[in-house]
């Protein structure tokens, strides 16, 4: 049998022409993935099975904040501390509730990214675009016309810190929800790493002090339903190159997160925030350990998403 050819570069950009995402493959009533999707078989299985060792694990352990407050438990402050180092060198990931972030600015920000993806073509087209120079930015897939194959995603982001937009730089729909959102994750990731700081073995303040809490980057990922999930992901196999991504999921389940050549569920955890150490932390504080025999430096794994049939 001759297989019809595939000029890739040809659909990649009669896809990116449309400037609706893969949110307008849907809205055109697709029933198939089309090929520049198409993603291995070997990448969306476990490459090898779980060893004897890791038998008793499920997923990346869960840590109680306590709203951010422990002057009163002391013991309780220095057992977080210590599980929450020991799940950064083991998993690079772990799990935070009772973070101080209120819960319903948690919903309003679910739902904002979700209003602005669900908006109409004509309205979603007025935004798309490659310029990475602008503060907010919609696109599907950064790296369209480089990766192997695309993600099942389509996405907005704006660069929140040190330079922060001008309010009618953001759409209306998310606009207010976004800067209040951020504004409370700026001040969660400062105690965050207050946290870290002491799980290395530093001040309170080393890792602030060094800047780590200055930058953030927001991105807000939206995954389509999807025809034919067995073939695509909404993201592959990576490290996030921060210092420290805080990760607002929703009910829909898909995360994974790699252990040791294992792949792990990370099942929703009702007002959860997941915490992913970065590249530029794990870096840094490899070489701080190598520093310091008091100190350890912190782990980092690879997480992916697999495509779910719910947006």
């Amino acid at each position: 049998m001759k297989l019809a050819s595939f000029d890739r570069v040809s659909e990649l950009k009669a896809f990116d022409d449309t400037k609706t995402g893969v949110k307008g493959l849907v809205e055109a009533g697709v029933s198939k993935v089309p090929r520049i999707f198409h993603h291995s078989s070997l990448k969306l299985s476990n490459p090898k099975p779980l060893s004897s060792d890791l038998q008793h694990l499920t997923t990346i352990p869960t840590f109680d904040l306590g709203g951010r407050v422990f002057e009163e438990d002391e013991t309780k402050r220095k057992n977080v501390i210590q599980g929450i180092k020991e799940a950064s060198e083991k998993w690079g990931f772990f799990q935070v509730i009772n973070h101080g972030v209120p819960l319903d600015l948690l919903e309003k920000m679910k739902d904002g990214v979700r209003g602005f993806h669900e908006q109409s073509p004509e309205v979603r087209r007025q935004y798309y675009g490659r310029d990475f120079s602008r503060k907010f930015r919609y696109l599907s897939n950064f790296d369209l016309f480089s990766s192997p194959a695309a993600n099942w995603r389509d996405t907005f982001s704006c660069t929140i810190a040190p330079d922060p937009p001008e309010p009618e730089d953001l759409p209306e729909i998310c606009r207010d929800v976004m800067l209040e959102y951020t504004k409370q994750v700026m001040t969660l990731g400062e105690f965050l790493f207050e946290i870290l700081s002491e799980a290395l073995g530093l001040d309170p303040n080393h890792l602030n002090e060094m800047d780590c809490s200055k930058g953030m980057l927001m991105l807000n990922h939206y995954y389509p339903p999807c025809p034919e999930p067995d073939l695509t992901l909404g993201a592959t196999q990576h490290s996030d190159s921060s210092f420290l991504t805080v990760l607002l999921p929703d009910q829909i389940e898909g995360l994974q997160v790699n252990r040791e050549g294992y792949w792990y569920d990370v099942p929703h955890v009702p007002s959860a925030l997941i915490i992913n150490i970065g590249d530029l932390l794990q870096f840094g504080t490899s070489c701080i350990g190598k520093q310091s025999h008091k100190s350890s430096s912190l782990g980092r794994m690879f997480l992916h998403h697999r495509c779910e049939t719910e947006s």
